[in-house]
């Protein structure tokens, strides 16, 4: 089981930036498939970005060109760079991580994107 602690959320105007945060604990790292998720209000949650423990990436198309999903294997961390923000991106954003069947859930981090 993996204990996973995010942050980095926020207020941002429409075309801003940010990074998110997520720091692991309580198992071997790198070997799991790191992601991130985000539910809006009313809307159900969705997979928005994941990272293999070989560095593949993959992106939903809603983020494709925007968002960069990394990890730093060494600080257990897993980070969502955000770039060209839009008000459809708010929402709460979750990591996981994810070994076969088994995946583990963050508590979240809002972000909100308005003028």
């Amino acid at each position: 089981q993996v204990q996973l602690v995010e942050s980095g959320g926020g207020l941002v105007q429409p075309g801003g930036s940010l990074r998110l945060s997520c720091a692991a604990s309580g198992s071997i790292f790198s070997i799991y498939v790191m992601g991130w998720y985000r539910q809006a209000p009313g809307k159900q949650r969705e997979w928005v970005a994941s990272i293999t423990s070989g560095n593949t990436t993959n992106y939903a198309d809603s983020v494709k060109g925007r968002f960069t999903i990394s990890r730093d294997n060494a600080k257990n961390t897993v980070y969502l760079q955000m770039n060209k923000l839009k008000p459809e991106d708010s929402a709460v954003y979750y990591c996981t991580a994810a070994l076969g069947p088994m995946r583990d859930w963050g508590k979240g981090t809002l972000v909100t994107v308005s003028s």
